[in-house]
């Protein structure tokens, strides 16, 4: 899949996943990347802010041309292709948190943000990648948490990373990625929980959203999902956000 024709690139936005939906609703067409070196309205999963500070951090928008289900497999697909990406700069490995971190070092150093109009044909995909920010410049609350790539990784190479292996990854097949995924799950095997999400028991009958609990983290099934296996049997959570337990 050809990524980056067109590319419009800012020096600073509010956010390029609102630039490409307008992009979007305007007629670009599939494959579409925004860019920007600064980025002063984005937002992660649930509102939260994503602060990417002027030249030492990359927002990517992709817009994509296609029905997309979220949740689904698409955030996964991504974060293997962005995990392909930091690694080409001679760190790693990093690793897929589910359902949409990626990883280095046990520390965040991308989130990725999918925002789909399935009614409209169409999904945008944004990427926020720490590049080089300094560890005493990220917020103090942040610090044990958060990491960037270093290795000289800056805006022109990680925009190159990111267009090349997502690119690659989304003519993969769904399964051959979600196989690379396996290897790739930060989670798999710790002690993790949840509240306040939506859980599918193994006998297929879906519970409440206020749903709670723990256990250990056993894979990723073929729809996204992440297994887990707790003392009554495997539940499925298909969104929201997991927290590793102390000692997991």
């Amino acid at each position: 899949m050809a990524i980056g024709r067109p590319h419009r690139h800012f020096t600073s936005v509010g956010s390029t996943n609102e630039v490409a939906r307008r992009l979007a609703a305007a007629g670009s067409p599939d494959g579409t990347v925004v860019t920007s070196e600064e980025q002063t309205a984005g937002r992660g999963r649930q509102g939260r802010q994503w602060s990417t500070p002027a030249g030492s951090a990359l927002a990517w928008s992709l817009l994509l041309r296609r029905k997309v289900e979220v949740p689904g497999t698409l955030p996964l697909q991504i974060g293997v292709a962005v995990c392909e990406a930091v690694e080409s700069f001679g760190v790693g490995p990093a690793l897929v948190k589910w359902p949409n971190d990626v990883w280095l070092e046990g520390r965040k150093c991308a989130g990725i943000l999918v925002e789909a109009r399935p009614q409209d044909g169409w999904a945008v995909v944004g990427i926020g990648l720490n590049l080089s920010i300094p560890e005493e410049a990220f917020p103090e609350e942040l610090r044990p948490r958060a990491v960037s790539i270093g290795k000289g990784a800056d805006v022109p190479g990680a925009t190159a990373a990111l267009n090349h292996f997502v690119g690659r990854r989304l003519e993969a097949g769904v399964k051959d990625t979600l196989a690379e995924l396996s290897v790739r799950d930060a989670l798999r095997g710790r002690k993790i929980s949840w509240g306040g999400l939506e859980k599918e028991s193994s006998a297929g009958e879906v519970e409440g959203a206020d749903s709670e609990g723990s256990g250990i983290a056993s894979g990723i099934d073929g729809f996204g999902n992440l297994l887990v296996e707790t003392a009554h049997g495997t539940v499925s959570l298909n969104a929201g956000e997991v927290h590793l337990d102390a000692g997991g």
